[in-house]
C-alpha cells in the first residue's frame, strides 16, 4: 500500500496546487470587481457583470478567444456602463497567467495613440487598451463620441490604479537589437496562429512554438532598408537546433552555407541558433542586413549567457 500513499500524496499535492491557483484568479479579479467605480461621469454600472474562463470565453468573444488562450488567459470580467444619453461602454479585464502574457496580447494590436496609462496604453476611436502586472484591460465605447472618450480614458485611469503592483516585461526583449528596431511592431508570442497572423510562415507549427516558448517579433528600419526578425527561446538547446533543422527543412531548403537564401519576392531570409535560442530573419531587403540582424541578435545573446542556461519556466520566475 506504500507506493499508492507516494502516488497519491503528489497528486494531492498538485490538485490543491490547482485549486490554489484557481482561487487566487478568481480572488484577485472579485476583489478589483469591488473596487470598481459604480459611475463614470454620466455612465453607470449595468447590473450583473459576467465572468468567463479559458473554455466560456467563445461565448463572449467568439472568433477572437483562441488568441486569448493563446496567451494564458484564466479569467475575464466583463462589466458594462451605460448612459440614457450616450453609447454605452464596455470594461473587460482579463487575467493572464503572467505579466509577459498581458504585456504579449498588448502587443497583438498595437495602433493608436500612446497614453500614459498602466504600463503601456493605446487609444483609437473610442477604445482603449493597457496592461498591468497580469491584467489586460480593453475599455471602449460602441460609439464614439467626446463625453463618451473622456469617460473611457477617465475609466481607464482608476482601473490602472487599483492594479497597485506592476509586472516584467518578457527578458527575451532584451536580445533585440537596439538599431533600427520599430517599438510598435514588437509582438511578443507562444503560439504559431499568432506569429502568422503578423507574419505568416506555414500552415504547420514548423518553428514547435507552444507554452514552453518564448518568441518575439519585431520589424526594424534601417536607412532604406526594412527586416523582420524573430527570436526563439527553447527549454534546451537541442529543442533550438531541431526547430532550426525544422526551418531549413520547410521554409528554407535552398539556404546556403551561411543560412541565407534569396526569396522569390527579392528578399533574404536566414536563420541560426545560439544556444536556446533561435534567430531568424523571416526577410530583409538585402541579404547584408539580414547578416547583420542575426550577428546584432548574436551579440546580445552572448551578453545573456547566465540567461540563456536558465531554463523557460525560471526566467518566466525572474530567478
Amino acid at each position: 500500500m506504500k507506493w499508492r500513499r507516494f502516488i497519491l500524496i503528489p497528486l494531492l499535492i498538485s490538485g490543491l496546487a490547482l485549486l490554489m491557483m484557481r482561487t487566487s484568479y478568481a480572488d484577485s479579479l472579485e476583489v478589483l470587481r469591488a473596487a470598481l467605480p459604480g459611475r463614470v461621469s454620466g455612465w453607470g454600472a449595468e447590473p450583473g457583470d459576467r465572468f468567463f474562463d479559458a473554455e466560456t470565453i467563445f461565448d463572449y468573444i467568439d472568433g477572437a478567444g483562441e488568441v486569448y488562450r493563446a496567451y494564458n488567459m484564466r479569467r475575464c470580467l466583463c462589466r458594462r456602463y451605460i448612459n440614457p444619453k450616450g453609447p454605452s461602454i464596455v470594461l473587460d479585464i482579463f487575467h493572464m497567467a503572467s505579466s509577459e502574457d498581458a504585456f504579449g496580447i498588448f502587443t497583438h494590436d498595437q495602433d493608436g495613440e500612446e497614453l500614459d496609462v498602466g504600463q503601456g496604453a493605446l487609444y483609437r476611436s473610442g477604445w482603449l487598451s493597457f496592461w498591468k502586472d497580469r491584467f489586460f484591460v480593453s475599455i471602449y465605447a460602441e460609439e464614439e463620441t467626446a463625453a463618451a472618450e473622456r469617460a473611457v480614458r477617465g475609466l481607464g485611469k482608476v482601473v490602472a490604479a487599483l492594479i497597485t503592483t506592476e509586472g516584467p516585461k518578457p527578458r527575451i526583449l532584451l536580445h533585440l537589437p537596439a538599431e533600427g528596431l520599430q517599438p510598435k511592431s514588437i509582438r511578443y508570442l507562444h503560439h504559431y496562429l499568432v506569429l502568422n497572423y503578423h507574419f505568416y510562415v506555414s500552415d504547420e507549427n514548423i518553428l514547435n512554438l507552444g507554452p514552453h516558448t518564448d518568441a518575439v517579433l519585431a520589424g526594424y528600419q534601417r536607412g532604406t532598408e526594412c527586416a523582420q526578425l524573430l527570436l526563439v527561446l527553447y527549454p534546451n538547446a537541442e529543442e533550438a537546433a531541431q526547430a532550426l533543422a525544422g526551418f531549413f527543412r520547410h521554409y528554407l531548403p535552398e539556404a546556403d552555407s551561411k543560412g541565407a537564401v534569396l526569396l522569390e519576392n527579392g528578399k533574404w531570409s536566414a536563420a541560426t541558433v545560439k544556444g536556446r535560442l533561435l534567430e531568424v530573419v523571416l526577410e530583409a531587403d538585402s541579404r547584408g542586413l539580414a547578416q547583420s540582424m542575426l550577428s546584432k541578435a548574436a551579440e546580445a545573446a552572448s551578453q545573456n549567457q547566465s540567461w540563456l542556461r536558465l531554463t523557460t519556466r525560471e526566467s518566466k520566475e525572474g530567478v
